[in-house]
């Protein structure tokens, strides 16, 4: 195996006779929007369906904490999919690994739509219903750094943060896709709704899984994974590599992640539950407010890619983590006033601004911190470990924290403040990025002028 050392300068990222940039970017963003749109519709469902459906043997309080934590099964197996598909995305290539998680994430939420209820097979209904969302952890667990490094390693190293964010795109642009398909199906009398309502949007994964597959044949291998093939330097055994070369990078890269994960989870699973469950107002209310903001984060994770390649990844991730923490007590106020207006509001800062500014640097920012040979690893490792605690977590810390604080936010808005806080104190740790070549830029150290 070749060692670090051995490592030659790169060619320039462009390949002038491969697909454009933005048409890779496109590619990108389709197929993460599908996968991520497969994987939310669990976590609506766990909020306005699973309760009802298979685990109605439980009580109230009981049978929405089973719910929550087969959500939380699923982010479980999101490392077992990040190392099982970086290993292969890192010795394979990006593209093979793409299709196959897209195939499991369809055939997996299509399985769910299909599953009979607690009362027709008893004990039956949750078991499947946790091993179908096992396999879409596995599947998503695998997606994301694939999805990442189609983007990022097409693009120009200038443009790197705004071509890079099309990924990340995936994430608000599935969750409004999922929350506009269970949006127009809550229209439905309840009864149709949970009998066939909710189906219907799982269902319609079969179609999208489809068009996916297709546009994701259309994209060639990235050309940083063929300089690899071509120079045989591709790692044999990636995680090893990864341990023994960048082990700090990805620790303190894990710990930028929990704002993210944190935010997302809370403004789009916990507090439509909260909404619908704790307070027992509609749920449309909190729909309507994750539908708006999630199609504002779509809007606005592109934007902050791109203001990351003219100030700094840090600098605008910064501001998304810092307006986090401020908005944390602002946002139980809001909640609590138990008005439409206020629930709106919190819901579309969360999910719009907040999480928007947060994410869209990230891809860029991860990816230019490791190595072409194993950074898919990299990429999965980061992602989905940290995302067990960072976002699996939330909604049953949340629902744990409302329980210990009298039904109030207000412990889980110190809990935000304390995640926004680690986030922001491992981001001045790690060094800016920016207008680094992806081959050879993790070989230099942190200077303390990095630390921005």
């Amino acid at each position: 195996m070749t060692t670090v050392e051995h490592l030659r300068p790169s060619a320039p990222t462009e390949v002038p006779d491969g697909p454009t940039p933005p048409r890779v970017a496109l590619a990108s963003a389709v197929g993460a929007t599908i996968e991520w749109y497969d994987f939310f519709l669990y976590g609506t469902a766990a909020g306005l369906v699973f309760d009802k459906l298979y685990f109605n043997g439980l009580d109230g309080p009981a049978a929405q904490f089973a719910a929550f934590g087969t959500f939380a099964v699923g982010f479980l197996a999101r490392p077992v999919g990040g190392l099982i598909f970086g290993h292969f995305g890192d010795r394979i290539g990006r593209k093979t690994m793409l299709l196959l998680t897209l195939l499991i994430m369809g055939l997996g939420t299509a399985l769910i739509g299909l599953l009979p209820s607690y009362d027709s097979i008893g004990v039956w209904a949750p078991i499947l219903l946790v091993a179908l969302r096992v396999l879409q952890g596995i599947g998503v667990g695998g997606e994301y750094g694939g999805a990442v490094l189609l983007a990022v390693e097409y693009a120009p190293r200038e443009r790197r943060g705004f071509f890079g964010s099309a990924a990340h795109i995936g994430v608000p642009g599935g969750l409004f896709l999922a929350s506009t398909a269970f949006s127009i199906a809550s229209l439905l009398p309840d009864d149709a709704f949970l009998a066939w309502g909710w189906r219907a949007c799982f269902l319609i994964s079969i179609l999208l899984l489809a068009i996916g597959a297709y546009i994701r044949l259309q994209v060639m291998e990235t050309p940083a994974f063929a300089r690899v093939q071509e120079r045989k330097e591709v790692a044999s055994v990636p995680l090893r590599d990864l341990l023994a070369a960048q082990p700090k990078w990805l620790l303190l890269g894990m710990g930028t992640r929990f704002v993210e994960g944190f935010t997302f989870n809370l403004y789009s699973v916990y507090l439509l539950a909260f909404v619908a469950t704790n307070l027992e107002l509609p749920k449309q209310w909190a729909l309507n407010g994750i539908m708006v903001g999630s199609f504002l984060g779509v809007v606005l994770v592109p934007v902050a890619g791109g203001l990351s390649d003219r100030f700094g990844r840090k600098p605008v991730f910064r501001v998304g983590a810092w307006a986090a923490l401020l908005f944390a007590f602002p946002m139980a106020v809001l909640v609590q006033s138990e008005t439409r207006l206020g629930i709106f509001f919190a819901l579309v800062g969360g999910l719009g601004v907040l999480y928007g500014v947060i994410y869209g640097p990230l891809a860029a920012f991860w990816s230019e911190l490791f190595d072409t040979r194993y950074r898919y690893t990299a990429l999965s490792s980061l992602y989905q470990i940290s995302g067990v605690v960072a976002s699996g977590m939330t909604p049953l810390i949340a629902a744990w924290l409302v329980s210990k604080g009298g039904g109030t936010l207000w412990l889980v808005s110190a809990y935000a403040v304390v995640v926004a806080a680690l986030s922001l104190f491992c981001a001045r740790l790690l060094p800016e990025t920016r207008g680094r070549d992806l081959d050879e830029a993790w070989k230099t150290e942190a200077r303390p002028s990095d630390r921005v």
